[in-house]
């Protein structure tokens, strides 16, 4: 499985290193210096997909790269592509830039500003929690220690957090993980906001989503699922313009981790 990874990163790579055309982001990017890049990946992923259910919550993580895949009967959104990496890469500097699941909506709002994001679009994004997996340490406090006095959150669905403390029975578990959108995790859907609004959101980042008349009006309108799929699929091409690098900018990795 890994080497197929590798052979097919090796095609697309060797081909698109070639590029020397300039320009900004848009469709089919590709299409001279290597017509079938798009293709090859989307066919790769999808094979892993079906094998490993897990991996579409993960793919969305990778949104900020230029990605090409389509899930059927889920939401579809244009990827423009020719986004290029950047020459440095500090680890530092990712925890310092991506919203953390005990943020409250203030410093949410405040990082989704900084990148040009609006309260509507952090709401739709938070539907991504649709899929996925949460580690008991990211959230345990909510059922144990929630102010330092050994108590509860008092926003967390009673009934959700007894469930919660059969799985994750202490502070210090780290490796316990518990489904995001409780038997709905590995399907794409608006799930997630129905159960936001019964009180199970998972993380703190979850709950603070309801603290606003504003914010918890968008999550009610995101309980139909047209609406849900139409607004993710364009918050998603919004958040896709992030801080783009193209023409000269930046450069094209020959291993993803490392700059060249």
């Amino acid at each position: 499985m890994k080497m197929k990874f590798f052979l097919v990163a090796s095609m697309v790579l060797f081909c698109i290193l070639g590029i020397s055309e300039g320009g900004s982001l848009r469709k089919n990017f590709y299409k001279k210096s290597c017509p079938q890049a798009e293709q090859i990946v989307k066919n790769i992923t999808q094979q892993h997909v079906f094998s490993r259910p897990e991996l579409p919550a993960k793919l969305l993580r990778m949104h900020f790269h230029d990605c090409f895949v389509r899930f059927e009967n889920k939401p579809k959104w244009e990827v423009l592509t020719g986004r290029r990496d950047g020459t440095v890469s500090n680890s530092n500097e990712v925890l310092l830039n991506l919203p953390a699941p005990f943020h409250n909506l203030t410093t949410l709002r405040q990082i989704f500003a900084s990148k040009k994001l609006t309260l509507h679009d952090l709401v739709v994004l938070s539907g991504a929690h649709t899929i996925g997996i949460g580690h008991c340490n990211l959230f345990s406090n909510r059922l144990f220690n929630f102010t330092g006095k050994g108590d509860q959150d008092p926003s967390l669905n009673p009934t959700y957090a007894n469930f919660l403390k059969t799985k994750c029975q202490s502070l210090s578990d780290t490796t316990t993980t518990v489904e995001m959108d409780p038997n709905s995790s590995k399907k794409f859907d608006n799930d997630y906001y129905s159960i936001l609004l019964q009180n199970k959101g998972l993380f703190i980042s979850d709950a603070t989503l309801l603290t606003t008349k504003q914010s918890r009006n968008i999550a009610n309108e995101l309980v139909s699922q047209k609406t849900f799929f139409t607004e993710f699929a364009q918050s998603m091409e919004r958040m896709g313009a992030i801080e783009v690098l193209t023409g000269s900018n930046g450069e094209i990795r020959r291993t993803c981790s490392v700059v060249n």
